[in-house]
């Protein structure tokens, strides 16, 4: 099958899902992960419909994103990788949505970049569902403390929480988790879930779900922080 071809068949299967937890279609946004594929394996897709992609590394997003952005109205970027301070100016131009807002240091780098540059992005906590040593996010029992922070001390639009449960867990206890933490703290939407879990999560309230492998194919590039 084509990229677009694979991108129909996510959005049947979002569709399926979406129905199945009796809510409306449509209330679930497909981000498309594009991390590792250039500007000439995005295009049909972005040809074909799709507007809301996620990258994970500023440099690599720099490449190609500006380019494609100018071709096509509408595109939202979001940020899905783990960011460095000192590249908060460069994810504040570029991005639309950044979605792993982990540490005070960071949620003040970016603050300052979206004051700056007079740049309304959407923030996403990311949140550390299974206290894994080796990911980055929160502990869920500091996430009230630190939406608290960006928001108040910050003044961050706190947009949203995502997570990336273990790899051999059952996600559905990470996803109910986050659902519960965001109903906690007032927080929206959530996103979670990913090529091989998108479906529990919508029935858990994703309200976006982070899609590349099922989408682009697999990946030769393991990508670095961004």
């Amino acid at each position: 099958m084509t990229r677009v071809d694979q991108w129909n068949e996510v959005l049947s299967r979002i569709h399926v899902a979406e129905d199945g937890a009796a809510r409306a279609r449509g209330s679930v946004a497909l981000v498309a992960v594009s991390k590792t594929f250039d500007a000439d394996a995005i295009r049909p897709v972005i040809t074909a419909g799709q507007r809301v992609f996620g990258e994970n590394r500023v440099q690599e997003s720099q490449g190609k994103w500006p380019e494609l952005k100018a071709e096509t109205s509408g595109i939202t970027l979001h940020l899905i990788g783990p960011l460095q301070s000192n590249k908060a100016a460069d994810a504040v131009a570029l991005f639309d949505v950044i979605e792993t807002i982990d540490r005070e240091k960071i949620a003040r780098a970016v603050a300052a970049e979206i004051a700056r540059q007079g740049k309304p992005v959407r923030i996403y906590v990311q949140v550390n569902t299974g206290l894994e040593p080796q990911k980055a996010g929160i502990a869920p029992e500091e996430t009230a403390a630190f939406v608290a922070m960006c928001r108040d001390a910050l003044n961050l639009l706190v947009e949203g929480l995502m997570c990336i449960p273990p790899a051999d867990e059952n996600p559905g206890p990470h996803f109910a988790l986050l659902a519960k933490l965001a109903a906690e703290n007032g927080v929206e939407k959530l996103s979670m879930g990913m090529s091989g879990d998108f479906d529990v999560a919508i029935a858990f309230g994703a309200t976006s779900v982070r899609v590349g492998s099922a989408i682009f194919g697999l990946r030769d590039v393991v990508a670095r922080p961004a």
